[in-house]
């Protein structure tokens, strides 16, 4: 094996892919096309490693790296795209996630298999980044303190993207006792040589219980390791941070269903995070990378983005591929006053359809992947103290974030008649997670982890308005939508609620178990 593989991804034969493939893709080169020999024997070429690891997670590659490049699997742009296609809150207007709109994916579709092999080349990097940050300690190249934060930094991207492909590819926590069904291999060694990719292939998937456990046993490591804490000395979003690791906890423990530590993690961040006092100040261009509420983002620059094919502002705005769907866009409880909806802030209207304002750059394709905001550690708190029946608490949370985007809140906020139940309470918080986070990739997570829930289930995929461009007329508020809907619901039960293992990995490693029923 060339030693060129380790310092740039995750040896394709691991996935299934043939020799011919596996040129196309060591011939792309977004990051430190440098032997490994070389890639940590000095200081600056460790931090080039580093910044390697955020590049592929930004860009990934798409079609074995031909003409159509990268489409920002998986944190660049993916996560929302795909995200938000699984859900029923927008509307795909063309051919470009249809197959993901639609549920009439198959092995080999294409943007399931890059989520699988972009997700563990990315998590593979990290191994990699580990494995060499530890060697240059070790030789004197780097301080243990620099080494530490660095490998703090890849055990947070190696666990937020084991987690993300968990959403897609195994079922929720709460779905056996003890979430003792397959989840996926959870990957930590980097793979340089033939025996470690024998060894690594045979792998068979860890429990959904074991790849929680990895994931928050990295991310604690993360919140200790890593130097900064996102705030002291000047902002950082763009990198993984003490609170990044923290802030990822509150969402990871969200989907197990342990409201205590939601709570316990969240507090953590109070006072070092405020919520912005406009709504749209997260995602204004010159402030999306420097504002008090964004705490992990990722960056792009003019020519590090994924591209036409995928970057978000030419995806969500400039191509108008994805609309907002008529099914949120008249939901009673996203009031008519909300600034959430104004014309030219977080909201652009074409042909009487309306379209997220979130990310604006349509010429260099600039904007950050928002991958999780304050809003969220906050909302997630709410859902906690509701669930634990304490609602006062609960309404201060879901108050903060809804308040600011209120004409009037002295008469609009919610108040505490607004709520005689936990199950209300939770109903609005989710209601306000749909509304706050519309175009952020966070739908699909909150359609997974509802699965069975004891309070506000969800059964399956909702029902969603036709692939195609919603006629403007069912834009129109003042009444909930009342149909049609051209894409039946999916039901729980279904094969197609889960992404199907990808066929180049299943003609590697059989024994892995393909998603039952593909």
């Amino acid at each position: 094996m060339k030693n060129l593989i380790k310092t740039i991804l995750l040896s394709v034969v691991v996935f299934g892919m043939n020799s011919c493939t596996e040129e196309k893709i060591l011939d792309l080169t977004p990051v430190n096309n440098i032997s490994d020999k070389d890639a940590f024997s000095t200081a600056s070429l460790v931090e080039s490693s580093m910044n390697g690891v955020y590049n592929a997670a930004a860009i990934g590659t798409y079609n074995s790296g031909t003409s159509n490049g990268g489409r920002g699997y998986v944190w660049g742009a993916a996560f929302v795209e795909q995200g938000e296609a699984r859900g029923e809150d927008v509307v795909n207007t063309a051919t470009f996630y249809q197959l993901t709109y639609e549920g009439t994916y198959d092995p080999t579709t294409a943007n399931n298999v890059y989520y699988w092999v972009d997700g563990y080349r990315l998590i593979n990097r990290c191994n990699l980044m580990i494995e060499g940050v530890n060697d240059a300690v070790s030789k004197g190249v780097i301080t243990a303190a620099a080494g530490n934060d660095y490998i703090g930094q890849a055990k947070f991207l190696r666990a937020i993207t084991h987690f993300e492909l968990l959403t897609y590819f195994a079922r929720p926590y709460n779905f056996t006792a003890g979430a003792t069904h397959p989840g996926i291999p959870y990957r930590e060694v980097g793979i340089n040589t033939q025996t470690e990719i024998d060894a690594e292939s045979l792998k068979p998937r860890n429990t959904v219980a074991e790849c929680y456990a990895k994931v928050l046993a990295d991310l604690n490591d993360a919140e200790t390791l890593i130097s900064s804490n996102g705030v002291t000395g000047g902002r950082v979003i763009a990198k993984a941070t003490k609170s990044a690791a923290i802030a990822f906890k509150t969402r990871v423990y969200l989907h197990k269903r342990d409201w205590a530590n939601v709570i316990t993690e969240g507090t953590k961040l109070t006072g070092l995070y405020t919520l912005t006092a406009d709504p749209g100040t997260p995602f204004v261009l010159t402030s999306n990378l420097g504002n008090s509420e964004s705490i992990f983002s990722i960056q792009h620059s003019p020519t590090a983005n994924p591209g036409v094919n995928a970057a978000l502002a030419s995806i969500l705005k400039n191509r108008l591929l994805v609309t907002i769907s008529p099914i949120i866009w008249r939901d009673p409880s996203w009031l008519a006053t909300d600034k959430r909806r104004e014309e030219g802030k977080l909201i652009v209207t074409a042909s009487g359809r309306k379209y997220t304002n979130k990310y604006t750059d349509i010429v260099n394709s600039t904007d950050a992947a928002p991958v999780i905001r304050y809003a969220e550690v906050v909302l997630n708190m709410a859902e906690a103290q509701a669930r634990l029946s304490n609602l006062p608490g609960a309404l201060t949370l879901l108050n903060s974030v809804r308040n600011r985007s209120l004409a009037a809140p002295a008469t609009e906020a919610y108040t505490t008649a607004s709520f005689t139940t936990n199950a209300t309470m939770v109903a609005a918080i989710l209601k306000e997670r749909r509304i706050e986070f519309l175009c952020e990739g966070r739908r699909w997570s909150d359609i997974h982890r509802l699965q069975g829930d004891d309070l506000a289930p969800i059964n399956g995929i909702p029902a969603k308005v036709a692939n195609a461009n919603p006629a403007a007329a069912l834009f129109t508020l003042g009444t909930a939508y009342p149909g049609p809907y051209g894409v039946a619901a999916i039901p729980a039960t279904d094969k197609r609620f889960l992404w199907p293992i990808p066929q180049i990995e299943m003609n590697t490693n059989p024994g892995l178990g393909q998603n039952p029923d593909w």
